[in-house]
């Protein structure tokens, strides 16, 4: 074995007797029994599974079926890939597994929608430039929030893994230079999405150095996760609202047939699918192909439309059936398309979807952001949620900032720390000249209230302002943190 995949961080040597024997599986376990994997049964996928009533994905179950898929891509990859993938770095199933199941340990309340609120917030209302990233989150959690490793802080999980949990190798800013949000073109997700903040960066250096990739590349491990998540995303989102009854025929089927019948409509049905194709074709020419996106649409028409979404889904035996052989066959089909590029162009990765494979993934995606994500009954109940996070950032900083406050020698145990956490990680900034000496207790009261609302369930941040806004008269909740 490599040592250096295997490598662990500085401070975080084994203690006891392990429950398996690969380092890999160590860390795959440390991973699962982490109080942060657990709450993410509580965190919204796409419909908040608090109160709703409805059978829908969480990101725990999310989390589960990215790692199954994952450690499938794996093992496609070791009977047909091999050599190749020897020379790229390596890829262990026990790596790709543990990736997947860390990569949306930084979802906060609410997923992508508490995502956006507390970037905004994170940077516009309490200067941290960095503001909040889900997987710059995830990377925090497992190199430096997160308690039960052996270490004093993080899981002191190995370099491989560490590294495969970096989907988007970068900081926001400055790191590396040049930065990718710079290249023409640029990396998927440069201009948005990281994977490391400031205080995490010697964790990214330090957990990449094994492995021969250029700076703006993922591991073949990051690689895997990244595209089971995909899969995972494209197929999984699907069923959960025909599964309720959301995603109706009649809508789908006059978007997908009118984009076939009309060639290239500007307007009506068919008009949002050909926005799509024509990004694709602007942005990802090194794979986009108009034959493969008409046979992939005409697929998705077949399968889902004319098949899946034929039959309301009414409960019964026969309708369970029918999604877990949609899901079954996609995977399949997804799974067994991969290949392996050994110098891929800037917008793909050493790990890839096969060109009739990639296509389809696009436009099952883009069923569900047009026929779900888009919803206006949605858009308002997320509005809600944005309030919430919003209330709940601002009464925690209120609270820490106000020094005559008589609660404020009581405040949670849990903030307190991530306060004193985040004003060493700053202070040690200061002095490298990155920050402001000035700045690093504003700075750390800001991180740690970013911190402690993204380790929140959704039913805990709603408690929790209902605390501290005095519409709780119950004095014991489920309203604190980890």
């Amino acid at each position: 074995m490599n040592d250096g995949r295997a490598g662990r961080a500085a401070g975080a040597a084994e203690t006891g007797a392990g429950l398996a024997a690969s380092p890999f599986r160590v860390d795959r376990d440390r991973i699962a029994a982490s109080p942060f994997f657990a709450r993410l049964a509580g965190v919204t996928q796409v419909v908040s599974p608090n109160g709703s009533g409805l059978l829908l994905h969480n990101r725990l179950t999310h989390s589960l079926q990215v790692a199954q898929v994952a450690r499938a891509i794996a093992e496609h990859l070791d009977e047909e890939f091999a050599d190749a993938v020897d020379k790229l770095g390596g890829c262990d199933p026990d790596v790709v597994e543990a990736a997947a199941l860390a990569h949306d340990l930084g979802h906060p309340p609410f997923g992508h929608l508490g995502e956006q609120v507390l970037d905004r917030i994170a940077r516009e209302r309490l200067g941290l430039t960095d503001g909040f990233e889900g997987n710059a989150q995830s990377f925090r959690i497992v190199t430096t929030i997160d308690l039960h490793g052996p270490g004093r802080t993080g899981l002191g999980l190995t370099a491989a893994v560490r590294a495969a949990v970096l989907k988007y190798p970068w900081a926001r800013h400055g790191y590396p230079d040049p930065h990718p949000a710079d290249a023409s073109p640029a990396p998927r997700g440069a201009t948005g999405k990281f994977s490391a903040y400031r205080t995490e960066i010697g964790e990214l250096v330090a957990a990449r150095e094994p492995f021969p990739v250029g700076p703006w590349q993922q591991t073949v491990e990051a690689s895997v996760m990244d595209t089971a998540d995909d899969i995972a995303y494209a197929i999984h989102d699907v069923e959960d609202f025909h599964r309720v009854g959301v995603l109706q025929q009649a809508g789908v089927a006059a978007e997908l047939r009118g984009w076939a019948l009309a060639g290239s409509p500007e307007a009506g049905p068919g008009a949002a699918l050909e926005r799509l194709r024509r990004r694709m074709a602007e942005r990802d020419d090194w794979i986009y192909s108009d034959d493969a996106f008409a046979a992939a649409v005409a697929r998705v028409r077949a399968e889902l439309v004319d098949g899946l979404l034929a039959t309301p889904f009414d409960g019964s035996m026969a309708a369970e059936r029918a999604v877990a052989e949609f899901s079954a066959r996609w995977t399949s089909r997804l799974v067994g398309g991969i290949r392996v590029l050994t110098d891929p162009p800037v917008r793909a990765a050493h790990v890839v979807l096969g060109e009739a494979q990639w296509h389809e993934v696009a436009v099952l995606k883009f069923v569900h952001q047009q026929f779900v994500l888009r919803r206006a009954d949605l858009a308002s109940h997320q509005r809600g949620q944005a309030t919430v996070v919003t209330g709940l950032v601002g009464a925690l900083h209120e609270w820490l900032v106000d020094a005559r406050s008589p609660q404020a020698p009581s405040l949670p145990p849990r903030l307190h720390d991530l306060v004193e956490l985040a004003r060493g990680e700053f202070a040690v900034l200061a002095d490298d000249g990155v920050v402001p000496a000035a700045e690093v207790a504003d700075l750390a009261r800001g991180r740690a209230v970013i911190d402690y609302v993204a380790s929140l369930t959704d039913a805990q941040a709603g408690a929790l302002l209902d605390v501290l806004t005095g519409r709780s008269a119950r004095l014991w909740t489920d309203a604190m943190a980890l």
